[in-house]
């Protein structure tokens, strides 16, 4: 009798082996195949099972979460969602998550184990933590001015503070409601195919998803390194600068929106948009220094984060001289994002400077402890300190004498650059209309804010829009609404 016991329980200790052995191959040698199983869904039913955390703007969520009561419980809701859509995207249980929403997934949905009380805990325990909060740089009454002053016009602005780099305000019009994407079912469904068949592509993100030819916002740039080069050494010595231009090797001749082009001085030339003179000027600084100066500013950097990706601004260095002088006046393959010209201006404003922009200033647990901080940010010179000076000068005297008049702000001092930019089959389009600025408050001892706007097809003439009539507004409009909350 004895014996049979004894058989019976080494047979039931073999099959407990064999149990645990199991175990241990589904949980560990298994695990990433059930894991990635389609027919899994525990990870999705847990996703949803919890409240998401909150991207905040000033202080404020401008995100909720929804009880529906269903299988998958919380849906993510959006105050104001058009106007704060280019900064959150969207969190949808059909189509996932853009964006804020896609970089900051992780601690917004509890997964990312910087959240566990303790290292490994939730592998243990099976359990999720509440979703962590981010607090991004966004000043809402800058981002509210941005909207508000693009209306119902196609465009993008983009506005950071030049001594940090941290992003105040991202806008994109039209817009859309994120929280139309937020659920799962047929009405999400339809939602997501008449916002993708809509031809005024109202989920792209123009500040920082969509490159557009700067026009003379470039030449901005264009002076910096000609200046840096020593090609120009006296603002108001005249230039030799035949107008029209002859592109060089070519027949074809550039000419200017405005008069009195011919021989200008580089002062003259950047108040008045010469394009002659500063397509020569390009030209003779050369494609290695435009290629350097445009480089140190931004352009032809592919691994620009802020934190989602920020498409690549470029300066093709494979041209010909005809190519370079109307690269030099921000055509021909000349492209940048809005925030890249931001970035721009807050280099003048900033003593030359380049500071990395971000987006987020902080990430917290729910209960308010500090996760992570933007701390210090990354800074490379993109010209010598002297010629920012000097560039200042000449973008203060576009606002206060020059095409920019209307950026102007009483008891502030305020630098700009307008500009247009042809596109189309012959440059038949109806010009984008750009203007790239800062603004410093009469007792600050430092520019506090640098945009950059830009409208398509706008309802304009093409004078109207070169000399600030559609752009500039908009941009003081938002320098003003950080001046006065800085105030």
């Amino acid at each position: 009798m004895t014996r049979h016991i004894r058989h019976s329980a080494l047979f039931c200790a073999l099959l407990l082996v064999a149990l645990l052995v199991n175990a241990a191959r589904v949980q560990i040698l298994r695990a990433g195949a059930y894991d990635g199983n389609p027919a899994n869904r525990r990870d999705v039913i847990a996703r949803y099972q919890q409240p998401r955390g909150d991207i905040l703007v000033g202080g404020r969520p401008v995100t909720g979460s929804r009880d529906t009561g269903e299988h998958l419980r919380y849906e993510r809701t959006y105050r104001d969602g058009p106007l704060y859509a280019p900064v959150t995207g969207f969190a949808s249980q059909e189509y996932g998550t853009t964006l804020l929403e896609h970089t900051e997934d992780a601690l917004l949905s509890g997964a990312s184990p910087v959240l566990a009380p303790l290292p490994l805990w939730n592998e243990f325990t099976r359990s999720r933590n509440a979703g962590g909060h981010v607090v991004t740089t966004i000043d809402p009454a800058a981002q509210r001015a941005a909207y508000e002053g693009l209306r119902s016009r196609k465009g993008a602005v983009a506005a950071v503070e030049p001594s940090t780099g941290r992003i105040l305000a991202l806008v994109s019009v039209p817009s859309y409601d994120p929280a139309l994407l937020s659920g799962n079912g047929e009405v999400v469904r339809d939602a997501w195919a008449r916002l993708n068949a809509d031809p005024d592509q109202p989920m792209l993100n123009r500040a920082v998803q969509r490159t557009y030819p700067p026009g003379s916002t470039f030449k901005v740039v264009t002076a910096a390194a000609a200046l840096d080069a020593g090609v120009v050494e006296d603002l108001d010595a005249p230039t030799v600068s035949p107008d029209p231009y002859t592109l060089p090797g070519t027949r074809t001749r550039l000419t200017n929106g405005s008069e009195g082009c011919g021989n200008a001085s580089v002062r003259e030339a950047f108040v008045r948009s010469c394009n002659t003179v500063f397509a020569k000027l390009g030209v003779t600084t050369g494609v290695e220094r435009m290629r350097a100066t445009a480089e140190g500013f931004g352009f032809n950097d592919s691994d620009v984060r802020v934190p989602f990706r920020v498409a690549r601004s470029t300066f093709d260095t494979t041209v010909d001289r005809a190519q370079l002088a109307l690269s030099s006046i921000g055509q021909y393959n000349t492209r940048a994002t809005p925030l890249q010209m931001a970035m721009v201006a807050a280099a003048v404003a900033g003593g030359g400077q380049v500071r990395e922009p971000y987006l987020v200033e902080r990430t917290t647990r729910a209960g308010g402890g500090t996760v992570s901080t933007a701390g210090s940010r990354p800074v490379r010179q993109a010209m010598h300190p002297v010629t920012a000076v000097r560039l200042r000068e000449l973008m203060r005297g576009v606002v206060e004498d020059g095409t920019g008049t209307k950026a102007a702000i009483p008891g502030a001092i305020v630098g700009g650059k307008t500009g247009t930019a042809q596109h189309g089959l012959g440059n038949s389009g109806t010009p984008y209309a750009w203007f790239i600025s800062w603004a410093q408050g009469g007792a600050d001892m430092e520019a506090k804010v640098a945009v950059a706007v830009v409208v398509e097809e706008a309802a304009a003439n093409r004078r109207e829009i070169s000399g600030g009539g559609t752009a500039a507004p908009i941009a003081r409009a938002v320098m003003e609404a950080v001046l006065n909350s800085r105030a």
